[in-house]
């Protein structure tokens, strides 16, 4: 029979402290987000505030703050340590200190929107269309009826859903037939942007072409192009499409013309998308002795530390309990930022010093690299480098990259070296762009030119490089060329 019984055990196991676990959350966090999360913190934490006075801190204040926020003094060239081991020339390559050498223009605080990078300036297609309708000579009605159907345009500036489906939408507010949408529809057509409101790519440049002036050449055969013969456009049976419209070939191109210059999405030149803006994390820039130093961008750092005033007035009573737990949440807070700020400069360090070639001469010249190997190099896990590389961009003299693009596999070499795939990727594009258009060049003559190269990779694969490059077939290249 079974007796309860109690007994110790010892043994160890990982606790990730509340600590670890905001370090490891702003870790992973983009410059914008990042920004809104230290905005909320300064809003809800009184311990907080927002560093907006000129000057830094005496060294024996008690106010705890990143060094890297403090007030600069006059600009001074950032120190400048050597990226490759002692035994090697000092001036091959050089990196920046752990600092940061300069700071904006404006000081970051809470309610300071200056850093705020989304454009939501211009108008949305169905806002463009809604104006135009206000404007027109319709009655009530019929206006209720053009809303409808302007609901119904997608950002293409098609109409998706049937007419008889929008009435039975309108009802039973508005009782409308499918004629009198037609007849409202034809509003909606003559609007800006030519083309808007057709129900496909044929009705579509109908309405462009039929704005052109009656004595343009090859207006008419357009005409009946766009209404029977795309797909004899499309797929380039000129000659058919000659004999089918018993036209000169003089005539046919002037249609052609026609044709090609309407716009098949015409709502694409109304529709506003905000723009996504990219904020570079850090910068590389070349040394005046010719290596390659990196710098914490300084525009992207919250600059915070702990309001001295509200420090200084707790006492040891209980009643100033609810005051302490935020000093030192305001202390995880900037101790975190600070960690993620040495994480990330220390990374991008590595990345820079590996990929020093890619940054010399270009992609062809990029190094194999996998997140084990900066891992390694820089004494941390895995999975904190995939953190620190995921949506942290790095800003060059040849563009702004997010940190894993520099990362990719291994393609062995026959002279027993590694290549990286962006590398390879390059040279496919190189061999393409110095192509003989009348003689593209097909995926198994790319692989044995690079396997002249010492380049060994099978034809699947550069079938694989060549589309995720976005390069059509050798096929289409050559009909593209003789069009």
């Amino acid at each position: 029979m079974l007796k309860p019984a109690l007994q110790l055990r010892l043994g160890q196991q990982l606790t990730m402290t509340p600590q670890l676990q905001q370090a490891i959350r702003l870790l992973q966090l983009p410059v914008l987000e990042l920004q809104a999360q230290i905005r909320e913190a300064l809003e809800t934490n009184v311990m907080l505030e927002s560093e907006d006075e000129a000057g830094s801190l005496e060294t024996g204040d008690t106010v705890v703050e990143l060094p890297q926020f403090e007030s600069a003094a006059p600009a001074q060239s950032p120190e400048v340590v050597e990226a490759l081991p002692e035994t090697e020339p000092a001036d091959d390559q050089d990196w920046s200190e752990n600092q940061i050498t300069g700071q904006s223009d404006t000081p970051w605080s809470g309610e300071d929107h200056s850093q705020d990078f989304s454009d939501n300036s211009g108008e949305t297609l169905q806002e463009h269309l809604t104006w135009q309708l206000e404007m027109a000579r319709l009655n009530e009605r019929d206006r209720r009826i053009g809303a409808a159907i302007i609901d119904a345009i997608n950002d293409d500036g098609y109409v998706i859903e049937p007419l008889d489906e929008i009435a039975r939408n309108l009802q039973p507010e508005v009782i409308a037939s499918v004629d009198d949408l037609e007849r409202v529809l034809l509003h909606v057509q003559a609007m800006d942007p030519p083309g808007v409101g057709a129900r496909s790519v044929s009705e579509c440049i109908q309405l462009q072409l039929r704005q052109l002036d009656p004595d343009t050449p090859g207006r008419e055969t357009a005409l009946q192009i766009a209404e029977t013969y795309l797909d004899q456009v499309a797929e380039h049976q000129y000659s058919l499409l000659r004999r089918q419209l018993r036209v000169s070939e003089e005539e046919l191109e002037h249609a052609l013309v026609l044709v090609r210059a309407c716009q098949p999405r015409p709502g694409s030149s109304v529709h506003s998308v905000p723009a996504e803006y990219i904020v570079p994390d850090v910068f590389v820039r070349r040394t005046e002795r010719g290596g390659w130093a990196v710098d914490i961008n300084p525009a992207s750092l919250p600059r915070i530390r702990v309001n001295q005033g509200y420090a200084s007035l707790i006492g040891r009573s209980s009643d100033h309990a609810m005051l302490r737990t935020q000093l030192q949440e305001a202390r995880w807070l900037i101790r975190s930022l600070e960690i993620r700020n040495d994480t990330l400069l220390k990374v991008a360090r590595c990345i820079v010093q590996r990929q020093s070639a890619f940054l010399e001469n270009g992609d062809e010249y990029m190094q194999p690299m996998i997140l084990k190997d900066v891992a390694e190099a820089v004494e941390m896990h895995e999975s904190t480098i995939s953190r620190v590389t995921t949506n942290k961009y790095m800003h060059t003299h040849r563009g702004v990259f997010e940190f894993r693009y520099f990362f990719s596999s291994h393609v062995a070499a026959s002279d027993g070296t590694e290549l990286s795939s962006t590398a390879i990727r390059a040279k496919i594009r190189k061999l393409v762009a110095a192509e003989d258009a009348d003689k593209p060049l097909s995926d198994s003559r790319i692989a044995e030119i690079l396997s002249q190269e010492g380049v060994q990779v099978a034809r699947r694969t550069v079938a694989k490089y060549r589309e995720a490059l976005g390069i059509p077939p050798s096929s289409d290249r050559k009909r593209v060329s003789v069009r």
